[in-house]
């Protein structure tokens, strides 16, 4: 399973999806969209958003902390 998460250190709902995946035990590469520019780019690129954050499960995009879409995605 391939988890990418783009946040930025200020975003709440980022640290909500972060903290869900560690209590699920799922692991994640996160991308700090506020330092990196091509990972910026190539979170609006895949979403067509510059909000945060954008979480993609093997593929999936999803945009915002939706619990329900990542838990379907995730099974």
């Amino acid at each position: 399973m391939s988890v990418n998460i783009y946040t930025t250190p200020t975003c709440s709902f980022c640290n909500l999806a972060k903290s869900y995946f560690r209590q699920k035990n799922i692991s994640f590469t996160e991308y700090d969209v506020s330092k990196d520019m091509n990972k910026a780019q190539e979170m609006v690129n895949k979403s067509g958003q510059m909000g945060v954050p954008v979480i993609e499960i093997n593929g999936r995009i999803i945009v915002g902390f939706d619990k329900n879409q990542i838990e379907r995605n995730l099974n």
